[in-house]
């Protein structure tokens, strides 16, 4: 629950009170980047998706609840437009594709190769499925974290690690990595 100083920068935001809004911007950026870098995992789309996520914020003031936590909204708006960032990246021509290897010619190319085929697996994952993984495996943030910044229950966060694991593990096989 927020003191009073920070309740009345909230009002005075949610009223559409431009000070309030680069105060907060300003308090929250640096942890919002960070928060959206970790599921993104490119500073372009990571700034893409800052800029977004405090547009959203702004123009969405009205249906914030000043006793509530700000920084748990943002939380939830930056993750959305982080997995927007995440669908965009997907959805993007890749310029020059590297034709596939066969899994024992990538067996041989080694341990940059290997990071190669493993961030290509994530970037193959659904995109709910990756942001959780993504947290989960890399960032190693606790499931009620994850939970939270997603609103979703912790079960539900569970069921797509557990998805995003198998799948994963089956990709990395067809690459011929086995885990």
């Amino acid at each position: 629950m927020p003191d009073d100083v920070e309740r009345d920068l909230l009002v005075r935001f949610v009223q559409g009170d431009g000070d309030a809004f680069e105060r907060l911007f300003r308090q929250y950026e640096r942890d919002v980047y960070r928060w959206i870098a970790r599921i993104v995992r490119d500073q372009s789309a990571a700034e893409d998706a800052l800029v977004e996520a405090f547009w959203h914020a702004y123009r969405s003031r009205a249906r914030f609840d000043p006793s509530r936590s700000f920084g748990a909204w943002l939380r939830r708006i930056a993750t959305n437009a982080a997995i927007d960032q995440v669908n965009a990246v997907r959805r993007r021509p890749e310029g020059v594709r590297r034709v596939p290897l066969s899994p024992s010619e990538e067996m041989r190319r080694g341990p940059a190769d290997l990071s190669d085929s493993i961030a290509r697996a994530f970037r193959g994952l659904p995109a709910k499925l990756q942001v959780v993984a993504t947290l989960a495996l890399i960032e190693e943030r606790p499931h009620a974290e994850i939970a939270d910044a997603l609103d979703l229950p912790i079960g539900t966060v569970k069921s797509r690690l557990f998805r995003a694991t198998r799948a994963l593990r089956k990709e990395l096989a067809r690459l011929g990595v086995h885990t």
